[in-house]
């Protein structure tokens, strides 16, 4: 009895061990399919664009001439966009974190914010278009400008941080708290000082993400009314604007070949302004 217990045991281990590995090999093909996948998407844009990157590309506006064209109105919408989207999503969603974790009382209403925050990361970027449509542009009276354009994104992406934010602050292991109380700390100086601080690296992680997803979104912003062509820099939150995504769209949407590689240059500019982000970002985060 004791030697079938042992066979039974030694099979299921080995049986384990196979599906084990099975596992390992189908993880391992699906990385290799995906990294084909984008090494291909990337050796195509780069071979396509990377022609076309150049002074004057960065300068010059967007023209009917290919050989023309550029993305000095796009890039500084983008660059003036973010600046806004990112300052904004990241106070409010850390905020709303922090007071949901710290200071509201866990009652039903207070389970049922969150739950509505982690159900709007998963609503359509569209609607979130047509609230800022109706909120930020008609009844603000802020237009069709960059600022009612950042409002309308950093509620796009604040669930996204919210959830991050929350998920790095339960992290924070309750002895620092116990320690910062211990010392005489007040419960606002063991937030900024010690939680926030400890909680920051997964607060990042979330905003890093956050951003990624702000950078590249196209459809809220053609909602609100951003331009598709724009032959002038913004200088200020309150004017009209494009950004890359949308003069990238306009580029494809061209019938002429040439307007492809034009797109593909704004491709990698995108990319590298992405790539810009998250690396400071990740420094920031590291700097712990």
């Amino acid at each position: 009895m004791r030697m079938l217990n042992e066979r039974n045991i030694e099979e299921h281990m080995s049986s384990r061990f196979r599906k084990d590995r099975v596992c390992k090999i189908a993880f391992r093909i699906t990385m290799l399919f995906s990294l084909c996948i984008l090494i291909f998407l990337l050796y195509q844009i780069f071979r396509q664009g990377i022609a076309y990157i150049s002074f004057d590309f960065f300068t010059n506006f967007a023209s009917r001439n290919p050989e023309k064209a550029g993305i000095a109105a796009a890039l500084s919408g983008t660059i003036l966009f973010m600046s806004v989207v990112t300052p904004t999503s990241f106070l409010l969603g850390v905020g709303t974190a922090l007071y949901l974790e710290y200071y509201a009382k866990q009652s039903l209403f207070t389970r049922m914010i969150k739950i509505n925050i982690q159900t709007l990361a998963g609503v359509p970027s569209v609607v979130f278009g047509l609230l800022g449509l109706t909120m930020f542009v008609y009844g603000l009276q802020l237009g069709e400008s960059i600022l009612a354009a950042a409002l309308t994104m950093s509620l796009l992406v604040l669930p996204t941080v919210v959830v991050a934010a929350q998920e790095a602050l339960r992290s924070v292991p309750r002895s620092l708290l116990e320690a910062s109380y211990g010392v005489g700390a007040t419960k606002w100086q063991t937030m900024s000082r010690v939680v926030i601080k400890a909680a920051m690296p997964g607060i990042l992680t979330g905003c890093i993400l956050a951003l990624s997803r702000a950078i590249g979104e196209a459809a809220p912003l053609l909602v609100i009314g951003a331009l598709a062509f724009a032959n002038y820099v913004p200088l200020d939150v309150f004017d009209k604007f494009t950004v890359l995504p949308i003069q990238i769209f306009n580029w494809m949407s061209r019938p002429q070949e040439e307007f492809q590689h034009v797109a593909a240059a704004g491709i990698i500019v995108l990319l590298l302004l992405l790539l810009f982000i998250n690396t400071f970002a990740i420094w920031l985060r590291n700097r712990k």
